[in-house]
């Protein structure tokens, strides 16, 4: 069974883990702190739309897409309240076509390592730089090998697997060991790592 189908399955069944109220931590400092600033973005893997209504709040212009039509609807409630509210969409990041060179950002929270080869990773990779603006910026958090696996919990990445996939296509900006900003008491492990198009 592919990833996409997975976790439209688990949606479907109501298993979330991922699932968090705040915005991840990691994000935040990202933007507060590189910083970087409003643009044109993209959210990979939405899921309930926090990170986007956030991004939106900061005076990011962003779409957000999910493989989840129950993501995409729980996305919307979510936003119900928030003035200024994301686009939210059903879409398969790994098969449906994004125009190219549209957007300055894009985030991601646990779609990347999702790929289980090095052949998807490099597929995901290059399609996240096509759809980039020249020196467009992409944050992923990845879950770290370091950490332990934990059932549920995200596939694991060594830092070596996530360079080899990424590097053909970006220039690493940052790479640091971090957790899931969530409500779980032990967090996953992950990789929070910024890169910029080549």
């Amino acid at each position: 069974m592919k990833s996409q189908e997975k976790f439209i399955n688990h949606y479907e069944n109501g298993f979330m883990p991922w699932v968090h109220k705040n915005p991840d931590f990691n994000l935040v400092e990202m933007v507060d702190n590189w910083p970087i600033k409003a643009c044109k973005a993209l959210e990979i893997g939405c899921g309930t739309g926090v990170d986007s209504i956030w991004l939106k709040q900061k005076g990011f212009d962003i779409k957000a897409i999910d493989v989840s039509p129950i993501a995409i609807k729980l996305a919307n409630e979510n936003a119900e309240n928030v003035e200024h509210k994301p686009n939210f969409e059903v879409f398969d990041f790994l098969t449906d076509d994004l125009p190219r060179s549209e957007y300055d950002f894009v985030f991601d929270r646990g779609v990347f390592h999702g790929n289980d080869n090095l052949t998807d990773r490099k597929i995901m990779a290059e399609k996240v730089s096509n759809t980039l603006t020249d020196d467009g910026l992409w944050l992923s958090l990845i879950g770290n090998s370091d950490g332990e696996k934990t059932d549920p919990g995200p596939p694991l990445r060594s830092a070596t697997e996530v360079v080899t996939a990424i590097e053909p296509f970006f220039k690493i900006l940052a790479i640091r060991a971090s957790h899931f900003g969530n409500d779980m008491e032990n967090p996953s492990r992950i990789w929070v790592c910024l890169m910029r198009k080549r």
